[in-house]
């Protein structure tokens, strides 16, 4: 049965959001940041990843070409600048350093939230959801056809996608109960090793981008 090729292309795009957020790679990264919080707290950075991750693309689907237009931003200056926060992160993971979270756990509340919701928001809603791919993704499936229907759609399924990660980070916590404390460890070194492979390969591409932008070589 041949499938009509509007549906094609929304399928397509599912599946293409789905493998860029990849929640279950982030999955581990997220467990690592709320395993001290309690469930309360856990929820509610899960919930702000998640939207803040949504808020972003929608404004990119809508604004993108746009942004990059008015501050003279590129694809590859993107993913360079993604790829230099990741491998941080990475590093860090790597070396089983403590995270921000534990770091400042003596702050009073309202410094504590306000901690709390920088680090929902950064890294884990940018970039390690809605990174420099998510982003050139979710730009080149809304300008393959600029039609309202179409934009509409591309951003009703990232907020599908959005809502199962947000589904998912909800179990973090369960998940990391049936794991265990020395396991969770093991995973978020080895998470840290990847992220820091995944960054090196954005610095990659992204200065591939950009010689292919600015220069007439052919790599």
């Amino acid at each position: 049965m041949k499938l009509h090729p509007d549906l094609l292309h929304y399928i397509t795009v599912f599946i293409g959001f789905l493998a860029m957020l990849n929640p279950l790679g982030i999955l581990p990264i997220f467990i690592g940041m709320v395993e001290d919080l309690d469930d309360k707290t856990a929820r509610w950075m899960a919930f702000r990843a998640s939207m803040s991750a949504f808020i972003i693309i929608a404004s990119f689907c809508i604004f993108g070409h746009l942004i990059f237009r008015v501050f003279g931003i590129t694809i590859p200056a993107f993913q360079i600048a993604g790829g230099i926060i990741v491998f941080f992160i990475g590093y860090h993971m790597l070396n089983g350093e403590e995270s921000k979270i534990r770091v400042q756990k003596e702050m009073s509340p309202e410094d504590m939230k306000q901690a709390l919701s920088n680090i929902a928001v950064t890294p884990l809603g940018m970039p390690l959801l809605a990174g420099p791919g998510t982003i050139a993704t979710a730009m080149n499936f809304v300008g393959s056809n600029k039609s309202l229907t179409n934009v509409i759609v591309v951003i009703a399924l990232f907020a599908v996608i959005c809502f199962l990660t947000f589904l998912l980070f909800l179990s973090a916590k369960r998940i990391a109960g049936l794991i265990g404390v020395g396991l969770i460890k093991i995973i978020t070194r080895v998470m840290g090793l990847i992220l820091t492979v995944i960054a090196v390969q954005m610095l990659i591409i992204g200065i591939i981008g950009a010689v292919k932008l600015y220069t007439s070589i052919d790599i």
